[in-house]
Protein backbone atom coordinates (compact mmCIF):
# COMPACT_ATOMS: atom_id res chain seq x y z
CA UNK A 1 0.00 0.00 0.00
CA UNK A 2 1.11 3.52 -0.72
CA UNK A 3 -0.30 7.01 -0.38
CA UNK A 4 -0.85 8.96 -3.58
CA UNK A 5 -2.17 12.30 -4.79
CA UNK A 6 -4.95 12.18 -7.39
CA UNK A 7 -3.89 14.31 -10.36
CA UNK A 8 -7.07 13.82 -12.38
CA UNK A 9 -9.27 11.42 -14.33
CA UNK A 10 -8.29 9.23 -17.27
CA UNK A 11 -10.67 8.49 -20.12
CA UNK A 12 -10.36 5.52 -22.44
CA UNK A 13 -12.62 4.64 -25.36
CA UNK A 14 -10.95 1.27 -25.98
CA UNK A 15 -10.14 -0.89 -22.97
CA UNK A 16 -10.31 -4.38 -21.55
CA UNK A 17 -13.94 -5.46 -20.94
CA UNK A 18 -13.28 -5.82 -17.20
CA UNK A 19 -12.65 -2.06 -17.03
CA UNK A 20 -16.06 -1.09 -18.42
CA UNK A 21 -17.91 1.31 -16.11
CA UNK A 22 -14.90 1.69 -13.78
CA UNK A 23 -13.49 5.12 -12.92
CA UNK A 24 -9.83 5.55 -13.85
CA UNK A 25 -7.60 8.06 -12.06
CA UNK A 26 -4.08 9.32 -12.67
CA UNK A 27 -2.31 9.27 -9.28
CA UNK A 28 1.12 10.44 -8.19
CA UNK A 29 2.63 8.03 -5.62
CA UNK A 30 4.10 9.84 -2.62
CA UNK A 31 7.07 9.05 -0.40
CA UNK A 32 6.66 8.45 3.34
CA UNK A 33 6.82 12.21 4.01
CA UNK A 34 3.74 12.66 1.76
CA UNK A 35 5.43 15.64 0.11
CA UNK A 36 7.90 14.22 -2.40
CA UNK A 37 7.10 12.13 -5.43
CA UNK A 38 7.86 8.42 -5.40
CA UNK A 39 8.05 7.35 -9.03
CA UNK A 40 6.00 8.07 -12.13
CA UNK A 41 2.23 8.73 -12.10
CA UNK A 42 0.05 5.59 -12.17
CA UNK A 43 -3.30 4.64 -13.66
CA UNK A 44 -5.53 3.59 -10.73
CA UNK A 45 -9.07 2.17 -10.59
CA UNK A 46 -11.38 3.93 -8.12
CA UNK A 47 -14.70 2.89 -6.57
CA UNK A 48 -14.75 5.42 -3.71
CA UNK A 49 -15.31 8.64 -5.64
CA UNK A 50 -11.90 10.28 -5.27
CA UNK A 51 -11.21 13.39 -7.31
CA UNK A 52 -8.34 15.64 -8.34
CA UNK A 53 -6.42 16.91 -5.34
CA UNK A 54 -7.51 14.10 -2.99
CA UNK A 55 -5.04 12.03 -1.03
CA UNK A 56 -5.71 8.28 -1.38
CA UNK A 57 -4.27 4.95 -0.29
CA UNK A 58 -3.55 2.68 -3.26
CA UNK A 59 -2.61 -0.98 -3.56
CA UNK A 60 -1.14 -3.25 -6.20
CA UNK A 61 -2.22 -6.41 -4.34
CA UNK A 62 -3.92 -8.66 -6.87
CA UNK A 63 -5.98 -10.46 -4.22
CA UNK A 64 -7.41 -7.17 -2.95
CA UNK A 65 -8.30 -6.07 -6.47
CA UNK A 66 -10.04 -9.39 -7.20
CA UNK A 67 -12.03 -9.12 -3.97
CA UNK A 68 -12.95 -5.43 -4.41
CA UNK A 69 -14.14 -5.81 -7.98
CA UNK A 70 -15.12 -9.48 -8.14
CA UNK A 71 -12.79 -10.07 -11.09
CA UNK A 72 -10.61 -13.11 -11.67
CA UNK A 73 -8.88 -12.05 -14.89
CA UNK A 74 -8.31 -8.34 -15.28
CA UNK A 75 -5.38 -6.08 -16.20
CA UNK A 76 -6.04 -3.86 -13.16
CA UNK A 77 -2.67 -3.21 -11.52
CA UNK A 78 -3.50 -0.44 -8.99
CA UNK A 79 -6.70 0.30 -7.06
CA UNK A 80 -7.82 2.87 -4.49
CA UNK A 81 -8.29 1.29 -1.06
CA UNK A 82 -9.22 4.39 0.89
CA UNK A 83 -9.43 8.17 1.08
CA UNK A 84 -7.01 9.82 3.49
CA UNK A 85 -8.27 12.56 5.79
CA UNK A 86 -5.13 14.66 5.55
CA UNK A 87 -4.95 17.52 3.08
CA UNK A 88 -2.20 17.07 0.49
CA UNK A 89 0.77 19.36 0.93
CA UNK A 90 2.55 21.01 -1.95
CA UNK A 91 4.70 18.50 -3.78
CA UNK A 92 8.40 19.21 -3.92
CA UNK A 93 9.52 20.28 -7.37
CA UNK A 94 11.42 17.80 -9.46
CA UNK A 95 10.49 15.81 -12.50
CA UNK A 96 7.02 16.50 -13.85
CA UNK A 97 4.76 19.10 -12.27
Amino acid sequence: MQSALVLGNAISTVKHPSLDNLKLLVCQPLAADRRSRDGAPLLVVDHLGAGAGDLVMITSDGGAVRELYGLENSPIRWAVLGLLDEQPETLERGGRS
